[in-house]
């Protein structure tokens, strides 16, 4: 578990702390609007990222149970009709985002200044949708075989790069132009991108990719899998855009803390998806080989494992909370505001990282739709509880109640491992 979980959690901490650096560099280079920019487009990218897990994770299901029961050839086939599934999504997202663009931030009601800067960043990066899916659908074929150390490698490589990058095509040094915000949409693309094109050249040498004519059921079974998760982080996203229409009413500082409460909670939350990638291929090839104890202990296992991380950054939010949030903003309004979010949050960050793990574990075996119905339910409660919260304590009321309804969901994920009935999917 910790040679595939350990390289797995790294990539995703790269890839989260190069979005972390981009909004950092946006915060500091073109200021609070263009924070609260980015922070608000984060909610409808996240959209996206979970239309593309729906294709990573159905492949992560069931390449790692052909894996597992020794048809590797089987497993190579998957992966190419996930390629295909993947670039008609990614070309309907790019041509369906842009055209409803102005209509994304119109439903958000953000400033007019933050709706300027947000439609070219947003604009920008849908665009490059197929090259996101593409990366997302190499990721999980690599994962599904059990090597996470080199897609580690080749992240590692590609968000240096994307990282000097940034600043660069924001401000424009010599012959490059300054691009202002739409840069760091570009800078974005380019990990993505490289990481898309290059990895399907690995994979194939490696044979771990197999481009035949399209097999539907394949597809079909892979979009079935996946699915019920994509659901749970489209949903989750959609219910952000409520949550900022309702924290609009409390000024940009207020707009700007939630977006940069959600990059640093992402660490942990990325931390998780990182483990819960190697429970994933991990209870996948078990229950292939015939093997559901080793399967459930991997679950278990990989859910105390993650708790360390959890306790860390608990700690680190509780005491240096605004050196965090002045990492990415100067606006002292906005770092006194987030700084409020990261300290009331601080304490979900101990499970925030296990309900992910769990949930990537329940995906490895297939069993995605009764995760999905839980999470669902626990993130919606957010929306009539904020309004609530919000009218009588302001800001500060929000941030308690998406902290509550994190532990909550944690503690359901849980039980429903512990349940066992995930062990019967068919895949």
């Amino acid at each position: 578990m910790l040679r595939i979980g350990v390289p797995a959690v790294a990539s995703a901490l790269l890839i989260t702390a190069f979005n972390s650096l981009d909004a950092a560099w946006v915060g500091h280079l073109i200021g609070g609007a263009g924070l609260a920019a980015v922070s608000t487009s984060v909610f409808w990218i996240w959209l996206l990222v979970s239309v593309a897990e729906m294709v990573s994770i159905g492949l992560t299901a069931v390449a790692a149970r052909r894996h597992g029961e020794g048809d590797h050839e089987a497993a190579a086939r998957a992966t190419g009709d996930a390629f295909v599934l993947a670039g008609l999504i990614g070309l309907t997202i790019a041509v369906g985002g842009t055209l409803l663009l102005p209509r994304l931030f119109a439903v958000m009601e953000t400033p007019p200044d933050v709706t300027a800067l947000g439609m070219q960043y947003l604009g920008t990066y849908l665009l490059g949708a197929p090259l996101i899916f593409a990366f997302f659908v190499v990721d999980a074929a690599f994962r599904a075989a059990g090597n996470t150390a080199l897609p580690f490698r080749m992240l590692l490589l590609s968000t240096a790069i994307a990282a000097l990058l940034d600043p660069l095509l924001i401000m424009g040094i010599g012959p490059i132009a300054p691009l202002g915000i739409r840069g760091a949409a570009i800078a974005t693309l380019v990990v993505r991108g490289t990481l898309g094109v290059v990895g399907v050249w690995l994979l194939v040498r490696m044979r771990l990719v197999r481009f035949a004519r399209p097999d539907r059921r394949t597809m079909a079974t892979i979009a079935r899998i996946g699915l019920p998760t994509a659901t749970t982080g489209v949903v989750f996203s959609l219910i952000y855009v409520v949550l900022t229409r309702t924290t609009t009413r409390f000024g940009t500082p207020a707009l700007a803390a939630l977006g940069l409460g959600h990059r640093v909670e992402s660490w942990m939350y990325m931390v998780g998806v990182g483990f819960g990638a190697a429970a994933a291929a991990l209870v996948g090839q078990n229950l292939g080989a015939g093997r559901p104890d080793r399967a459930r202990r991997a679950g278990w296992l990989t859910l105390a494992i993650s708790g360390v991380p959890g306790l860390l950054g608990c700690i680190a939010l509780l005491l240096v909370p605004v050196p965090i949030a002045s990492l990415f903003a100067d606006d002292p309004a906005v770092v006194a505001e987030a700084a409020n979010y990261l300290r009331i949050v601080a304490v979900a960050q101990l499970v925030v990282s296990g309900e992910t793990v769990l949930e990537g574990a329940l995906g490895g075996a297939g069993y995605t739709l009764p995760p999905m119905i839980t999470s669902t339910a626990m993130t919606a409660l957010r929306i009539p509880l904020a309004g609530w919260a919000a009218s009588r304590w302001g800001p500060s009321g929000i941030w308690w109640v998406i902290s509550l309804t994190a532990i909550g969901r944690a503690v359901a994920m849980t039980a429903i491992w512990a349940g066992g009935r995930w062990q019967r999917a068919k895949v």
